[in-house]
Parts: structure tokens; C-alpha cells; sequence
């Protein structure tokens, strides 16, 4: 056995749930943190929307039906929350998506929790002018480094499809840059 399926095991098994959960919490709570905050941009969000992920899953570990890997259902998981995150702050301010994204990437210049420099605002800027599901595939293959298969798992795309976004993100962040900075 591989020491994920011990670890789901022992999630599913509710005398050794709670300390497999901080175990799993342990070894995954940064990389989905950053996946987070890459999509909300703002910390306190990241840690919010991070926070009812893990509620998430805890509560469905006894669904996971092992078909795929458990980082990529916890990363589906968590980009599902950061989407509905995005999505309902939108609504509340009763604005386009992509004005929520404008803002976000606005305010991170004053977040005391981003070290950027400027060409790293400008390429945050460059992203939040991406379609969503652009955004998410280049974030996830550009920053976090997964193959394109572990994408596919995570958002329910084709592998080509996923190539081709990632290809025409590149392109306009490339342009985006380029504009920014002649």
C-alpha cells in the first residue's frame, strides 16, 4: 500500500480520522494555499476560502472514490471554492467578474503579505485579464508546475483543450507585458 492509501484509510477510519486529517493538513495546507491565493488574490481570502476547503474535505472523504489521485480532488476541491469565492463577491457587488479580478490585483500593491516587485504585479495583472479558465490553467501550470493530465483531472478537461489554453494565455500575457513595459 502507498502511503496515500494508507493516509485515506486512515481518514475514512473514524478512530484515526482526526489525526490522519491533520497529518493530510500538514502536508498539503501550503500548496493549497498558494493555489488559493493565486485565484483570490487577497491573503485574508486565500485563508478563508483555504479554511472551508478542508471543511470540504473532511466532510466528503468518505466520497473520494479513489479514480484519481487525492491532490487532485482536494486541488479540485479548493479551486471549486475559490471560483464560488470569485463568483459570489461579484454578485454581491453586483459587478462583471472580471471587475472583481481588476480590484483584487489593484489592492495587492498595498497587501502586506505580497513581496512582488513590479513586474510581478504586472504579470498579476496580465492573468486577471484572462478568461477563468485560462487563469486557472496557466496559474496551475505555469506556477504550481503540474502536467497537464493532473490539470485535466482538476478542472475536467481534455488534455489539448488544456494545451490550447495554456497556449493562448501565454500569447496574451505576453502581449499584456509587452505593452506594460514599452
Amino acid at each position: 500500500m502507498t502511503d496515500e492509501t494508507v493516509l485515506i484509510a486512515d481518514l475514512i477510519n473514524v478512530h484515526t480520522r482526526e489525526k490522519a486529517f491533520r497529518e493530510l493538513i500538514s502536508l498539503y495546507k501550503e500548496r493549497l494555499y498558494w493555489h488559493v491565493r493565486k485565484i483570490v488574490i487577497s491573503h485574508d481570502d486565500a485563508d478563508d476560502v483555504l479554511q472551508n476547503t478542508f471543511i470540504k474535505i473532511y466532510k466528503n472523504i468518505t466520497k473520494f472514490n479513489q479514480e484519481s489521485q487525492l491532490f487532485s480532488w482536494m486541488y479540485r476541491i479548493a479551486t471549486n471554492e475559490a471560483i464560488t469565492f470569485i463568483n459570489k463577491r461579484a454578485k454581491e457587488r453586483k459587478v462583471d467578474l472580471s471587475k472583481v479580478q481588476e480590484q483584487l490585483v489593484a489592492n495587492l500593491e498595498s497587501d502586506v503579505y505580497f513581496s512582488g516587485d513590479e513586474i510581478q504585479i504586472i504579470l498579476q495583472k496580465a492573468i486577471a485579464t484572462l478568461p477563468q479558465k485560462q487563469q486557472l490553467v496557466f496559474n496551475m501550470k505555469y506556477f504550481d508546475d503540474l502536467k497537464y493530465l493532473e490539470i485535466s483531472e482538476i478542472v475536467g478537461t481534455s488534455v489539448g483543450a488544456l494545451k490550447a489554453s495554456y497556449f493562448h494565455a501565454v500569447k496574451k500575457i505576453e502581449s499584456y507585458i509587452k505593452n506594460k513595459t514599452d
